[in-house]
């Protein structure tokens, strides 16, 4: 088991920056910190390319460790005020849409102290029915339950209230009526004193006052809550009802004491009170906005254009954006430290876990003409991947055996670590935020080899080659947009730069179009539009709408990405296919075996000749390498007229040799038959292809995850190897690129 864990507040920083590390310790009491440059984190024995340097710094040497809890589960807090606590005589309700009744205690709206018991929940009791549980601040507690369980999936108004004069208490359940059912509903009623609590609000939680062993909140609701009312008196049925059906009721209702619109603020961590004395407060580990609520229509598919249809918030017990651990050392990154991949590699009791993070020079500057673009985005994404284990057809669907690592093993015992945009909640519901700010186990030096540690087997080869480079980040690209890549003669991508938001698209778009050089190096590029935000640090946001390979399905009526108000899915759907970015997009997808490539009869163009300087005409390309055998696998791309591929682009090499296994992409098909594979189909392959750009630069790309793979096979002497170094020499002379007048149009691809 791991006993040693840890994270930056930042992967990418500049030369003169700083760096705060935080760790905890499962057990030892001291851990011993380095500072390593990652030069291949490939720590498969039997590949041999395995390396690091050792670097000094400050921080090297031991610490005393320290075990720092994570309090994971979204919910809204609202602070103490004095109106909360003079309460008397109250009412509170909410629409409730619960997707796991039954699993224990789930706290709905709630301002409560243990210790003396305080205050009140409305919350679900253990069965799933609406319950409401008052303290009198002396230690005496009493539940009133509808005793009739809440179906999941289904909306209801949840109401509870307590009479200060009389003491009873009042509890009722009321369904949502459709036209093909008809719920249950109820109403109960019982007896017990309240005193206000001295706490905060919460929704879809309790908060824990004191802290309790890290947590400040627990009893975490699964679902979602729509237009939660708070007011000052007992309130009949029909005056809840009337109270509800209003996003703004405290116009026309007395005694108000809070009337939450979550429509207002989407995007934001704030949440609005409507009401009088205005309770705003903030969500809290990034439960999802921008979903429908208890009178959503299906009239309008966007919430910022029907917001009174889109009042809910989706809390789980599960989410998580930033783990919030004290920082355990800092690192002052020297001026003169070169630009690179860095870690800090932490042990303890014989375990060892790398913190991954990313210098660029400093600002202003460059050291390099070759910029690596790390796919951070891309790696948060896939952070702390749990697909494997919780998809029953794990094994089917990748064509192997699925294996757990120790990380993997502990994931399983700390789910509160958080999921990757690959995993479903514990409610069923697909995980729409990722975050850095948690220690991410996958994206290390010695990982399994996907996305980030496949990446070091490129940041090996421009080692071993003594090719100069910078590195720079996506989120880089991001807040920056162009202006970081502009420095650079060409930009070299990683093998799986997937995830891409707008304002990224839009950078590459613009360095492309200039004098910019860009080869990527790998396949499933520029695929799906995510979203960042500077009032989220550190999270991407990802809907998959519609249509693409997806690893779950999103809530319909909720394609819009909530941090920028724009609709999710392929970039394929949204008008900007990857076949007119970089000349070929995802076709087919499959990781049991890898294929080879063969030249074609456009190799010989002399625009293209520099590619093949010292490879044969009828030489085989990458038949080896450390991903299924080969060069062209995992998942692959071609060209596609159709889709944007520039009438110029010069097909150069086609891929073969794909399994049965290797199947045609969602995307590219409008029904299944059996014809679909690398078998069958020839249109399972990977097209690569060089095309010229207008501004005097060029793109060259693989077409393929698995290229990266096969640059170090036999010592770094082979083909693979050869074609990449003869690409980058070229990219990086300063001769100009010069795009035909006249191109004759390449022929359009068979399509499945």
């Amino acid at each position: 088991m791991k006993k040693i864990l840890g994270y930056c507040d930042d992967w990418s920083t500049r030369a003169g920056g700083r760096i705060d590390f935080k760790v905890s310790t499962y057990g030892p009491d001291r851990f011993e910190a380095s500072l390593v440059r990652v030069i291949c984190g490939d720590n498969h024995p039997d590949h041999g390319i395995f390396a690091e340097e050792e670097i000094e710094a400050p921080f090297n040497g031991w610490h005393d460790g320290l075990h720092q809890p994570v309090d994971a589960g979204s919910y809204a807090v609202v602070p103490e005020a004095p109106v909360l606590a003079a309460l008397g005589s109250f009412t509170v309700q909410a629409w409730v849409f619960s997707t796991t009744p039954g699993r224990g205690e789930q706290g709905l709206v709630t301002q409560w102290q243990d210790d003396p018991a305080a205050g009140f929940e409305l919350m679900l009791d253990a069965s799933g029915a609406p319950a409401l549980r008052v303290g009198n601040g002396l230690g005496h507690v009493a539940q009133v339950s509808t005793g009739i369980p809440l179906a999941a999936r289904r909306w209801y108004l949840v109401c509870a209230c307590h009479d200060a004069a009389t003491g009873q208490i009042t509890v009722r359940q009321i369904s949502v009526e459709t036209p093909l059912e008809r719920l249950k509903g109820g109403e109960a009623t019982g007896a017990g004193a309240f005193a206000p609590a001295r706490a905060p609000l919460v929704f879809a939680a309790v908060a824990m006052t004191p802290p309790r062993d890290g947590q400040a909140t627990g009893r975490h609701f699964n679902g979602k809550i729509d237009r939660p009312r708070l007011c000052a008196r007992v309130l009949p049925a029909d005056e809840s009802l009337d109270i509800a059906a209003h996003a703004s009721p405290a116009r026309a209702h007395d005694d108000i004491v809070g009337a939450w619109d979550f429509a207002q603020g989407t995007g934001t961590q704030d949440i609005h009170d409507t009401g009088p004395h205005s309770l705003h407060g903030k969500t809290v580990n990034l439960p999802s906005r921008g979903c429908k609520g208890h009178n959503w229509t299906g009239r309008e598919q966007n919430f910022a254009h029907a917001p009174q249809e889109y009042g809910a918030i989706h809390f789980h017990e599960d989410d998580l954006h930033d783990a919030g651990w004290q920082t355990s050392f800092a690192f002052d990154i020297p001026q003169d430290m070169p630009s690179g991949v860095y870690a800090a590699r932490l042990r303890a009791d014989g375990d060892q876990t790398y913190v991954t993070f990313f210098v660029r020079p400093p600002a202003g500057t460059t050291t390099a003409k070759l910029a690596f673009l790390a796919s951070t985005v891309t790696y948060m994404a896939y952070a702390n991947y749990h697909w494997h284990h919780h998809e029953r057809f794990a094994e089917v669907t990748e064509g192997f055996w699925t294996t757990l690592e120790p990380a993997d093993v502990f994931l399983q015992a700390h789910p509160e670590l958080g999921l990757s945009t690959y995993d479903t909640h514990v409610d069923g519901s697909g995980v729409r935020f990722s975050s850095r700010l948690r220690p991410i186990l996958n994206m290390a030096p010695g990982t399994t080899c996907w996305s980030f540690n496949a990446d070091t087997h490129i940041l090996g080869w421009l080692e071993q080659q003594g090719i100069a480079y910078d590195v720079l980040t996506d989120e880089d690209l991001h807040r920056e947009g162009a202006a970081a890549l502009a420095p650079y003669t060409a930009v070299l991508t990683g093998s799986h730069p997937e995830y891409y938001t707008t304002a990224m698209i839009e950078g590459l778009q613009r360095y492309i179009a200039g004098p910019g050089r860009l080869i990527y190096l790998g396949g499933n590029g520029f695929i799906w539009r995510c979203a960042m935000s500077d009032t989220a640090p550190g999270v991407i946001e990802l809907r998959r709408a519609e249509d693409g390979i997806r690893y779950r399905d999103e809530e319909p009526g909720e394609y819009y990405l909530e941090l920028t108000g724009e609709y999710g899915g392929l970039w394929r759907r949204l008008g900007l296919p990857p076949q007119a970015l970089v000349g070929v997009g995802t076709v087919a997808v499959g990781f049991d075996k890898s294929g080879h490539y063969r030249r074609t009869d456009a190799s010989t163009n002399p625009r293209a000749e520099f590619i093949f300087e010292g490879i044969g005409r009828d030489e085989i390309i990458g038949d080896f390498g450390f991903l299924g055998d080969g060069a062209s696998g995992s998942e692959i791309d071609a060209t596609d007229p159709l889709l944007g591929t520039p009438a110029h682009a010069l097909v150069v090499a086609i891929s073969e040799g794909h399994s049965a296994n290797t199947l045609i992409c969602p995307d590219e098909i409008g029904f299944n038959h059996k014809a679909l594979d690398g078998v069958q189909n020839d249109r399972v392959r990977a097209d690569m292809t060089f095309f010229e750009t207008p501004g005097g630069g060029a793109v060259f790309s693989v077409g393929s995850i698995a290229w990266a793979g096969s640059l170090s096979h036999a010592g770094y002497d082979n083909n693979v190897s050869r074609l990449t170094r003869n690409v980058v020499r070229r990219f990086l002379d300063e001769k100009t690129f010069a795009i035909p007048v006249t191109p004759k149009p390449i022929p359009q691809p068979h399509r499945a």
